[in-house]
């Protein structure tokens, strides 16, 4: 029979494998013998190629109906410090005389 590891956490011996996971009963530490894989970077791109970066500053290049309201967000607005975010709207921004609101990063470029 095979050693379990003890917890890295509280350094317990009374670990066990659930799955693909070791579990550890005193502390609820989960954790992988695998060594982790190299996280997938996410690169986003405005609409002409640049790379975004949070705190960067857009300029928006198409008008964009605010849903829900009768709000414009108009072309050539200029949206400072972006934060990038996973999902189908890729920017969290505030914008003057709007409020907070995601973009998506195919209509904005890079100021």
């Amino acid at each position: 029979m095979s050693q379990m590891p003890a917890c890295p956490q509280c350094g317990s011996e009374y670990t066990y494998q659930d799955g693909a996971l070791y579990v550890c009963p005193e502390c609820a530490h989960e954790w992988s013998d695998q060594p982790a894989a190299a996280e997938e970077v996410r690169v986003v791109r405005d609409a002409v190629g640049n790379v975004l970066q949070d705190g960067d500053s857009v300029t928006v290049i198409k008008d964009l109906k605010v849903k829900g309201s009768s709000l414009v967000v108009k072309v050539g607005t200029k949206v400072k410090n972006i934060r990038l975010v996973d999902g189908d709207h890729d920017i969290d921004c505030k914008i003057d005389g709007i409020g907070a609101m995601g973009l998506k990063s195919e209509f904005v470029k890079k100021a």
